[in-house]
């Protein structure tokens, strides 16, 4: 499938996800089979541009094309000049986040509560449209409420103010993560336009994505949380809908490297201090549902050094290879150690928790 110019490769996207989809993560996404990555979501606000975090999050050196920035935001000028800007620093697609539900975010009028006021949505996409000259894209929700869903309306709104693809979560916002995703309102907005729409939510595995595809007639899926510490996803999605065949899990001698190698880029792109903190989380999606991980994570989260975690992650993951070839979870689902996945704030998005937007 195109965004504007761009051809992508492949039809399984790695989700925009706040205090995850980092320069490094992204990368290591692409590396593992997805064809497109968002940015975490950033503040359109120009007053935060010089803050450690949002340079962090506006840092693309490097990155394959195309370079996607998800901008949140609620006052169409302020957007635009937002949009302008990021152009003008690299970002080759603009992404407009109206699916955050989290409260910090809604309760000033930004993410999933843009919903409730169609005539400002239109006021936002217009103006963003009009003030670039690259693809500008639309991640939303199915509504407010389950009494208020208008995606529908959203999506023929969107494309006739020239946003080039959707992605719909298919939960509403005040549904926040709780429950299933609703595909048949996906669905209904892939059968009312003619742009690209992106199904999102809920998507756990090769045989779901399949049949998610099928469900909603989509164009691609996204995948969020369930790509964390499980980042080969995108590569075994890619290789089931091509094949039919259920991949095997991978070689614990290949994710040792992939991973170590995540975490170097991670300590480089951080620095010491913060790479050893915002790297825990990593850590712990990797590996606590292998045998041993649960010890494994109470040990490595008292570790205050780069070169201490690393070489503990070396060692366990060196001594899970000596008991087996391929990567065994010992209990529960994948998903089980992710967090929720929304949430930032419209400030300087400092979050705690993986979140979707």
């Amino acid at each position: 499938m195109r965004i504007g110019s761009f051809e992508l490769k492949d039809r399984v996207f790695a989700a925009p996800m706040a205090g995850v989809t980092d320069r490094p993560f992204r990368r290591l996404c692409r590396q593992l089979g997805a064809a497109y990555a968002v940015s975490e979501m950033v503040s359109s606000e120009p007053r935060l541009r010089a803050s450690s975090k949002t340079m962090r999050r506006l840092n693309h050196d490097g990155e394959a094309a195309p370079v996607a920035v998800q901008l949140v935001g609620a006052d169409p000028a302020v957007l635009a000049e937002a949009a302008r800007y990021n152009a003008d620093h690299g970002a080759q697609i603009i992404d407009l986040n109206m699916g955050c539900p989290a409260r910090k975010v809604c309760q000033v009028a930004c993410g999933s509560a843009l919903l409730k006021d169609e005539a400002l949505v239109a006021r936002i996409v217009e103006s963003v449209v009009r003030a670039v000259d690259i693809p500008v894209t639309l991640k939303y929700r199915t509504g407010w409420d389950r009494l208020d869903r208008n995606a529908v309306r959203i999506a023929r709104m969107a494309e006739a103010c020239g946003v080039q693809m959707l992605t719909l979560h298919g939960r509403t916002r005040a549904c926040g993560f709780t429950g299933s995703a609703e595909y048949d309102t996906i669905a209904q907005v892939k059968q009312a336009v003619r742009i690209p729409v992106v199904a999102n939510g809920d998507v756990d595995s090769p045989q779901k994505a399949r049949r998610v595809l099928e469900a909603t007639g989509a164009d691609a899926i996204m995948i969020g949380r369930a790509a964390q510490g499980r980042p080969w996803i995108f590569r075994e999605i890619g290789e089931y809908l091509a094949s039919g065949a259920i991949p095997a899990a991978p070689l614990v001698q290949e994710a040792r490297s992939l991973l170590l190698e995540h975490l170097d880029e991670h300590y480089e792109f951080y620095g010491a201090d913060l790479g050893v903190r915002t790297a825990r989380k990593h850590l712990i999606w990797y590996t606590r549902r292998l045998q041993g991980g649960a010890q494994f994570c109470e040990h490595m989260n008292r570790l205050e050094r780069c070169d201490e975690q690393r070489r503990a992650l070396d060692e366990f993951l060196h001594d899970a290879g000596d008991r087996c070839d391929r990567l065994q979870y010992v209990s529960g689902t994948l998903d089980d150690a992710a967090a929720p996945e929304c949430g930032g704030d419209a400030g300087d998005l400092d979050t705690t928790r993986a979140c979707e937007h």
